[in-house]
């Protein structure tokens, strides 16, 4: 984790920035003279909106940031408004719930909604807010906002320097297929399930329970990913608990000590969560085990619950994940084809550069495959994880794994040789190019092969061979067309069935 690839220290930027920005809200609401709740409620969301907000453009971001008040302040009124009605409380959050989890249909900007509008109910039962404290809350939630908003947009823009790369798209389907709807059912079971056996072990605590329910859920979009994405949040809960045991415990609740402690906890949340969900869960475990001793409530007793809701949360994500469910091996096929249609886009465009075409652009091909191949690993996790008692299945995904990063190695090569203006084209390359296609359409059907990438039917003129340039990109397509071709044998071969090596 600590020596993790960071191009542009991104993550060390970005989780610098949200220390900056969450301190400078709590400061905020310091100053003006509001509670400790609403100090609390104050840092909460301003990591909400650090951390939740991914639009693909920076004025993309400030949008969101500005809607968040429109998502969390109904929710805040509505918590608190029925804090003391059990039945109707719960009611209501699940249909936030469904609310949230529906809303990612409509990309980042929903997703942010949604999380933001769940986790303002969570801090209602967190800090137990009552309605005479509501606009105390919301001037909270303001300040903050605009204290994360002065720190991303004004002091600290990270995005304007280096864009944050579009999400992949979610895997096509309509009704209850939809990805999103499909999930707001699952997301619903699971935390109604966690919500009743949350309140079975503790009537004070239980909303632990749906919490974890609920963010199992995030980012994930198979049975195998939720079901791994449930163990990693048990572990980092674990150890998380461990740690508030020998540090957040003797510290009491001191204020100085506490506030250092939670901004290191924030920089481990942000710079651990693209690489780690185990870890993430850590700094989360640990920093809310602070925040309960800033309240004075923090004793062994309490960590246990902590754990205990947490088991609960991942048993209802077991159940909730078995309503509609989606295969892990109908999800990892889906994203390995889109990743080869990808790897195609970016073989016919960096050959149609090299032919001297200037308007084709491999990089945008290149950048989206290493994306892909992100969204791929997450769906080969559940088979690729060491507790997996599947060895075939679990060869097949390594071996489909190696194979993925041989064909980004060598596009990412092959995009680099066509942005050289001194790259020559070359008659070879054609034939290359041509055989990268046959391999692609052996694993990929030609129509979602020609969606991804206009075909390399012509053949450039022959002009002087053995350039530079273009012997770099005739090792990159000869490399690619090697791993398509190794491809075919783990694809091809029934998921129980032992791997048989290409000969």
């Amino acid at each position: 984790m600590c020596v993790a690839p960071d191009p542009g220290k991104v993550r060390l930027r970005v989780a610098s920035r949200a220390v900056l920005g969450v301190g400078l809200a709590v400061a905020a609401a310091e100053l003006v003279g509001l509670s400790l709740t609403a100090s609390i409620t104050a840092g909460l969301a301003a990591l909400l909106a650090l951390f939740t907000v991914g639009d693909p453009t920076v004025r993309r971001q400030a949008v969101t940031t500005a809607l968040l008040p429109l998502a969390g302040f109904p929710v805040l009124a509505l918590a608190t408004a029925l804090h003391g009605l059990p039945l109707l409380r719960d009611a209501a959050w699940l249909l936030v719930v469904f609310a949230g989890v529906y809303a990612r249909r409509w990309g980042p900007r929903g997703h942010a909604l949604g999380i933001f509008a769940f986790m303002q109910f969570f801090v209602t039962q967190f800090l137990h807010a009552e309605p005479r404290q509501l606009p105390e809350l919301y001037a909270a939630v303001l300040l903050a906002l605009g204290a994360a908003g002065a720190v991303r947009f004004v002091a600290w823009c990270i995005e304007r320097r280096v864009p944050p790369p579009a999400a992949p798209a979610p895997l096509p389907g309509t009704g209850l297929a939809r990805p999103t709807t499909r999930q707001a059912f699952q997301a619903t079971a699971a935390c109604a399930v966690a919500l009743a056996a949350g309140q079975l072990v503790s009537p004070d605590r239980w909303y632990w329970a749906v919490g974890t329910a609920w963010w199992i859920f995030v980012n994930t979009a198979s049975r195998g990913e939720t079901l791994v994405r449930g163990f990693r949040r048990v572990v980092g809960t674990v150890t998380g608990i461990a740690a508030g045991l020998l540090i957040a415990l003797p510290l009491g609740g001191a204020a100085g000590p506490t506030a250092a402690l939670v901004a290191v906890c924030v920089f481990g949340i942000f710079y651990t969560a693209p690489l780690s969900y185990s870890w993430m869960m850590f700094f989360v475990t640990v920093m809310a085990g602070l925040l309960y001793g800033l309240l004075g409530v923090l004793h062994p007793g309490l960590l246990l619950l902590r754990l205990q809701e947490t088991a609960v949360g991942a048993l209802g994500a077991a159940v909730g994940v078995a309503l509609l469910p989606v295969t892990t091996h109908a999800a990892t096929n889906a994203w390995i084809q889109r990743a080869v249609g990808s790897v195609h886009a970016c073989t016919t465009a960096a050959a149609r550069r090299l032919a001297g075409d200037p308007a084709a652009d491999p990089a945008p091909h290149a950048a989206e495959l290493d994306l892909l191949l992100g969204r791929a690993r997450l769906s080969l996790a559940p088979l690729v994880h060491p507790l997996s008692p599947l060895r075939a299945r679990k060869a097949r995904a390594r071996r489909v794994l190696a194979l993925l990063d041989d064909c980004a190695r060598e596009t990412r090569g092959l995009a680099a040789v066509a942005a050289d203006p001194d790259a020559s084209h070359d008659a070879r390359l054609a034939a290359a190019a041509w055989r990268v296609e046959a391999a692609v359409h052996a694993l990929v059907p030609p129509v979602e092969a020609a969606r991804r990438g206009t075909s390399t039917a012509a053949q450039p003129p022959a002009l002087p061979p053995h350039h530079p340039g273009a012997e770099a990109a005739l090792g990159h397509l000869h490399g690619l067309e090697r791993a398509l071709v190794d491809l075919a044998a783990p694809l091809r071969t029934s998921p129980r069935a032992p791997l048989v090596p290409a000969a």
